[in-house]
């Protein structure tokens, strides 16, 4: 809220010869004796001199409560504001410049970054430097920095390289604001913080890419406090930068260094008016700011409220693919539980079958006990068997269980490096962006380096035109000698005047080299900044080489994930030939107990030959290569040795066999043998 305070009287504002009086009746008092104090002692002077001028202005014509008309605009009321806060921060600066020289020429020593008045020196100063900042939107968020502006120094002022090469290697410093502290406290340091702003203000078309029209920096209030710190040059200041935390300090003025009771005695009238006035300026002042720091909180919570939705998105999208994976298990446990009741179902019908049979057997013929035992046995095994395959089946889903988390694990990294190549092309944009407006500044650059060429060609025709008119006046000079006598005097007035267009003309060539070499150095720049660019454009190009390798590498993962599938594929197909297999076991069990009978019967017909148990047996009798689940067993119906299918391929029709039988190779053999002499 806006205060507005009236003054009664007039003439009671100081006026500036009082002001000087008084000032110089405190200098005879103080009596400096070193010539360094005897300076800093003009500088406050002159700066009392221009702040009581600053206060009695204030008090005439804009502090004084005049009533608004209904008539005026808003953009009158907005330019009167911006007015009053300019004059309100360089009031401010006023008087922080004078109590810093004060009380530093009062210590007699430099000063350290604990100083009081000299923090606020700097909050102040900070605070005139963000006046009228424009915000710059980038795709992180929201940018306002007087570090912007700052670092135009460097490139205006080469001078200034060494304090931009400093604050960048400051490891601390992670802002701008921070790096913008840093930079004033090392320039104040040189002594040469007056000049690097001097060098700002004198291109203004370069400021006006950071400023608003009606900010300090771009009126005439900027020019007014860059000569007030010409008067800090006197100060000596040893400030440290390591251990003090530059990103995190709060730029808030402290007023209890300045506010000021006033008094009522007669003789100090003056200075209390100045206090009220001085009053009402920080008091507008901090309104102010705290509006500032009220719109700046506001936009947190719009940001923070920003990020509040996005992480609810990103809730809901993680709930989703929890509740998907969940249910993804759900499917698979049913599927083992599937596989688990079909393997105890068909143990059970072979179990059942087993008895059914067995009981049949026991009832009908008691003699085949000896048969039925080995029939056990071979079941016993095959019951082992199935056990282990059992086993197999449970590591192979256990593997499947590994492989589909594998899987997708897999599916999260291609998630994040997605989106990080999205990420990274959106970066690539805007450089491209960047590097478009960097080559239309680099032409714009060029056209005005050929205007410029231009002009010079002209003012070089200029000088040949200006000789050559200087020869025909010496040569009009020379007839006018031979013809008249009288005309001397006339002579040497032109000669005078021609003399003077001489010198005006090497004047004029004087400031053309000048502009000539100004624009050498502008070419230099321009030079430097190009080779820049194309630093800038290569790093790009290895960036995007980068990206490349990642999208290689995200090619051949892709390759990887197919190559687990085809594994997944040909270990479902092994468990399926595994199945059939045990299929193909059944019904080669119940074929073998079909053929007990036939076994009786051969074992009658060859009780000269033993039938070998098949638990006696457990590689081949002729290759003797060892059993297994893919090479089976087979008994020779002649011998009754066991034998692999190769070795027992033969078939052929025995005595106690009404049908062509198993026979093994050497059985085979041998009966042809003896069927060939029978036929002869």
């Amino acid at each position: 809220t806006r205060e507005d305070f009236e003054i009664v009287d007039k003439k009671q504002i100081p006026t500036p010869t009082e002001l000087k009086n008084e000032e110089k009746e405190k200098t005879e008092e103080a009596r400096w004796s070193a010539p360094i104090l005897s300076l800093a002692k003009k500088a406050s002077e002159n700066l009392a001199l221009s702040y009581g001028s600053a206060l009695k202005s204030a008090a005439l014509v804009g502090f004084i409560a005049k009533p608004v008309s209904n008539d005026s605009t808003a953009k009158t009321s907005v330019r009167h504001h911006a007015m009053e806060e300019r004059a309100n921060l360089m009031n401010m600066m006023k008087l922080s410049i004078k109590i810093l020289i004060q009380s530093a020429l009062s210590l007699g020593r430099t000063l350290d970054s604990d100083f009081p008045p000299l923090q606020q020196f700097f909050v102040v100063l900070e605070h005139c430097l963000k006046h009228g900042l424009k915000v710059k939107k980038t795709f992180i968020g929201q940018n306002k920095s007087f570090f912007g502006p700052l670092e135009l120094v460097e490139k205006l002022c080469p001078e200034a390289s060494d304090i931009a090469t400093s604050v960048k290697n400051l490891p601390e410093l992670k802002t701008a604001v921070g790096r913008g502290r840093a930079w004033l406290y090392l320039a104040l340091m040189q002594k040469k913080l007056a000049d690097y702003l001097k060098v700002l203000l004198d291109h203004k078309h370069l400021l006006s890419e950071f400023y608003e029209p009606d900010a300090l920096m771009m009126e005439e209030e900027g020019t007014v406090i860059v000569g007030l710190l010409v008067g800090l040059n006197v100060i000596d200041a040893n400030l440290c930068l390591k251990g003090e935390d530059l990103d995190s300090q709060v730029g808030v003025i402290d007023f209890s260094l300045y506010l000021k009771e006033t008094q009522d005695n007669d003789g100090k009238q003056d200075g209390g008016i100045t206090a009220v006035l001085d009053q009402k300026h920080y008091v507008e002042e901090l309104n102010r700011h705290l509006s500032c720091t009220v719109a700046d909180l506001q936009n947190k919570i719009d940001c923070l409220e920003k990020t509040n939705s996005k992480l609810q998105e990103e809730l809901a999208a993680a709930t989703d693919r929890i509740g998907s994976l969940q249910e993804e298990q759900q499917q698979l446990k049913q599927q083992n539980e599937l596989i688990r009741e079909r393997s105890e179902k068909s143990v059970e019908v072979t179990k059942e079958d087993t008895k059914v049979e067995l009981d049949t057997y026991k009832q009908s013929r008691q003699g085949l006990d000896e048969m039925y035992s080995d029939v056990w046995k071979q079941l016993k095994e095959e019951k082992k068997i199935r056990l282990e395959l059992e086993k197999e089946l449970e590591l192979q889903i256990g593997m499947k269980t590994e492989m589909e988390i594998a899987m997708k694990l897999l599916e999260k990294d291609t998630h994040e490096k997605q989106d990080t190549l999205v990420a990274l092309r959106q970066q690539l944009e805007e450089v491209k962006a960047i590097n478009l407006q960097m080559f239309h500044k680099s032409q714009n650059a060029e056209s005005s380096l050929q205007q410029k060429t231009e002009t010079i060609a002209s003012f070089e025709g200029k000088t040949n035109e200006m000789m050559s008119s200087m020869k025909q006046m010496e040569e009009r000079l020379q007839h006018a000698e031979k013809a008249k006598q009288a005309a001397e005097e006339r002579c040497n007035k032109m000669k005078q005047e021609l003399a003077g267009r001489l010198d005006t003309c090497r004047q004029q060539m004087s400031q053309l080299d000048s502009k000539c070499s100004t624009l050498e150095k502008e070419l230099k720049s321009e030079k430097e900044q190009r080779q820049t660019l194309q630093k800038e454009l290569h790093q790009e190009k290895d960036a995007t080489a980068l990206l490349k390798t990642e999208l290689q590498q995200m090619e051949g993962l892709k390759k990887e994930l197919r190559k687990l599938q085809d594994e997944k594929q040909q270990l479902e197909k092994v468990c399926e030939e595994q199945e059939q297999a045990l299929q193909e076991m059944g019904l080669h069990l119940s074929q073998s107990k079909l053929k007990m009978e036939d076994i009786k019967e051969v074992n009658k017909a060859l009780k000269g030959h033993t039938w070998l148990k098949d638990d006696e047996a457990t590689h081949c009798k002729q290759c003797e290569k060892e059993f297994s689940i893919s090479r089976r067993k087979h008994h020779c119906r002649n011998c009754g040795d066991i034998f692999c299918n190769t070795c027992s391929s033969n078939e052929l029709a025995l005595p106690s066999y009404p049908k062509p039988v198993r026979v093994c190779d050497t059985c085979h053999t041998l009966l042809l043998q003896r069927c060939s002499p029978n036929s002869s």
